[in-house]
């Protein structure tokens, strides 16, 4: 999940990062599965905006559906000065769509274990 700046401009301020979370590792973090066994069976994945910290509860949806893949944010909240960056777009959906077929195929083997485990 590369997300790439516009970089400093010449002479410009700056420093590291306040914050010591990396974001990836922040919202892999927050990612869940969820099985219903009931008599609508199925699997969810999703990301639990409620296991993210609290100025990044949006960040999903921002960086799943930016235009383009840009980000535009204010820089540390500094209203007068934003700054851009630049993620993959639809970061969530190719995610998923690439890896559906070994999703689908892993909750079709666990059925034939359970399967085979009634019988």
């Amino acid at each position: 999940m590369p997300i790439r700046s516009q970089g400093r401009r010449p002479g410009g301020r700056g420093g590291p990062s306040p914050t010591t979370r990396p974001l990836r590792s922040t919202l892999a973090a927050a990612i869940r599965i969820s099985v219903r066994t009931s008599s609508s069976p199925g699997a969810r994945v999703y990301v639990d905006k409620g296991m993210l910290p609290r100025d990044l509860k949006f960040m999903p949806e921002a960086m799943n559906d930016a235009p383009g893949g840009r980000l535009r944010h204010p820089v540390f909240n500094n209203r007068s000065r934003w700054a851009n960056q630049y993620v993959t777009a639809q970061w969530w959906d190719k995610t998923v769509r690439t890896h559906t077929p070994r999703m689908t195929a892993e909750v079709a083997r666990v059925l034939d274990d359970v399967r085979r485990q009634l019988e």
